[in-house]
């Protein structure tokens, strides 16, 4: 068992017995040990009871829990507990917003057991009756659940990308000679995916229907006409269509594009795509160049494609290195050092970026001034001791409430680059959100916007703001715009890629990783970069070492005028 689900069970627990007015002590030393666990840079699995009791932040009593928990894939205190506990009551404890002092005040004062029943109770305005919860704490309880409903049945895409790709084996291991592919949202990279859609081409349809239909691969099976529908385990819808072989491309193209892009291009085509032998002959047909699956949403590059225009779309081998990433310095798992040998030896890169978090992210270690000199210092010195490879100085700036940077210019004045990013009071209107946005970005320090909206997808929206307003900012101050590749964020948004891109602004594909593996993401990143039409030419990260240095050169030569 990983760190994280341990975690997460031990969080529970302690919040299961603050529910129940256990020890506030026991309570609060449970819920820092959960903490710890999840931030160890080691596996607890393996260890012994006495290697466990001996972690910083552990203890004997955690240790045992641990244990039993490794031992029986359980806690006896944990299963005793949900078992006094109504089930609806352990699902509003993930709401956020609500701790378990509340929620008990929910359930043993208003009577209610879910969230279906909170939600009810919010648009009848019963809430703001109980003690400690007001007109505001009530509001905000609402949208959070609304905006859960709303979210069922979507999911992220990197969170189903593995299960994706092991049904499609599956069903290639069963139809050896059909030709199969994705199609779809998944096929398009779409950050959230309602259904996984799959064509499968066969010599026979009817057998390949009912072969499907019968493999028990997904549950829940239904069939209409030419389609096999159900689940995967987690809820993921799944549509698996069956055609013969001879009209596989067509079917193909049709069921991947959304709805705009398939009736222009079929209307440039004379809607006449009978049997083709491939997805790039429909397009000869319709008078353009091939467009990519990732690139048909809408009408945004059919008139490119028809000047034979379409960007290059940039892909992995263009990476040089990677920016904006966190060490044990701030909130990070990992040394600079570790970093940065993980970034050459092993994503084969240049640079490494390092940008801790800045002095106002109190709860994330935040750097104080004389913690940025000392971290300067050992990346001067890891700069001298690593051969073929460079650290950046850098720093997630975050901006204040009234857009300003939280250094003084002598202090920001020492850094290769800097991130500047929203990290707290995140609710306000646009105009506000976007003004304290645009301070920021034309602070002369400022090189790249970092998650511009703040957004978490499927669980918070990030705050509102005017995109060209935001967008036209960076274009007149010269500065990049990230693109933040964790696969919660994927901000921003690729659907203004393109207006950031025909404005002149740079992109830079960010991994904001807290640990080595976090690197990775970027793979995420690259991916919605390539949905939004991102060419190397205008990433940052796909600039070499020596020209990124350039960059980096002329931005604080200008500032030092």
């Amino acid at each position: 068992m990983e760190n994280k689900p341990i975690a997460r069970k031990l969080r529970l627990l302690s919040q299961l017995m603050e529910l129940h007015d256990a020890n506030p002590f026991k309570v609060k030393s449970l819920a820092a040990a959960a903490f710890k666990v999840d931030k160890l840079p080691f596996s607890v699995a393996g260890k012994s009871f006495a290697e466990l009791e001996k972690i910083d932040g552990i203890g004997k009593s955690t240790a045992g829990k641990i244990t039993e928990l490794l031992e029986k894939g359980t806690m006896t205190e944990l299963d005793e507990l949900i078992a006094q506990t109504p089930e609806g009551i352990v699902e509003m404890m993930g709401i956020k917003g609500i701790g378990p002092k509340k929620v008990g005040i929910i359930w043993k004062e208003l009577g209610i057991e879910n969230a279906g029943e909170l939600f009810y109770a919010c648009n009848e305005n019963r809430l703001v009756e109980a003690k400690g919860f007001g007109l505001k704490t009530q509001e905000d309880i609402r949208k959070v659940i609304e905006f859960n409903m709303a979210s069922h049945g979507k999911f992220i895409y990197a969170k189903v990308e593995q299960q994706a790709n092991d049904l499609l084996q599956e069903l290639k291991d069963i139809f050896p000679g059909a030709l199969i592919d994705f199609a779809g949202e998944f096929r398009r990279r779409c950050e959230i995916i309602e259904r996984l859609t799959i064509v499968l081409g066969s010599r026979d349809e009817d057998i390949a229907f009912h072969t499907v239909q019968q493999s028990a691969i997904i549950t829940d099976v239904q069939t209409e006409n030419n389609r096999v529908t159900g689940k995967m385990e987690g809820g993921l819808a799944v549509e698996i269509v069956c055609v013969e072989k001879r009209y596989y491309y067509q079917e193909l193209f049709m069921q991947t594009g959304d709805d705009e892009h398939v009736k222009a291009i079929l209307s440039r085509a004379g809607n006449t795509i009978d049997q083709p032998e491939s997805e790039e002959l429909i397009y000869t047909k319709a008078g353009t160049s091939y467009i990519l699956p990732e690139l048909r949403e809408g009408m945004t590059f059919i008139e490119r494609a028809g000047n034979n225009n379409l960007p290059q779309l940039i892909n992995n081998n263009d990476l040089k290195g990677t920016l904006h990433n966190h060490s044990t310095w701030s909130d990070g798992i990992n040394s600079i050092e570790e970093m940065a040998l993980y970034c050459r030896d092993e994503m084969q890169l240049e640079y490494l970026g390092m940008c801790d978090h800045s002095k106002s992210a109190f709860y994330a270690k935040g750097l104080t001034v004389e913690r940025v000199f000392q971290q300067h210092e050992e990346i001067d010195h890891l700069n001298k001791k690593l051969d073929g490879f460079h650290i950046f100085k850098g720093i997630e700036s975050d901006i204040l409430y009234d857009g300003s940077l939280d250094y003084p210019d002598e202090i920001l004045q020492k850094f290769d680059f800097i991130v500047a990013s929203v990290h707290s009071i995140l609710k306000m209107d646009e105009a506000k959100a976007t003004s304290r946005l645009i301070k920021a970005i034309e602070n002369p320090y400022t090189t790249i916007l970092g998650h511009p909206t703040g957004r978490l997808l499927l669980s918070r929206k990030g705050y509102p703001i005017d995109y060209k307003k935001v967008i036209d900012a960076c274009a007149a101050n010269n500065v990049v715009i990230e693109i933040n590749a964790n696969p919660l964020r994927l901000d921003l948004d690729w659907r203004w890629h393109q207006y950031a891109l025909d404005k002149g602004v740079w992109l830079s594909i960010n991994p904001d990783a807290h640990r080595k593996e976090g690197f990775h993401d970027m793979y995420y990143g690259l991916l919605v970069a390539r949905k939004g039409g991102l060419y190397k030419e205008r990433c940052l990260n796909a600039l070499t070492l020596s020209e990124i240095k350039e960059v980096f050169a002329i931005k604080r030569q200008k500032t030092c005028l």
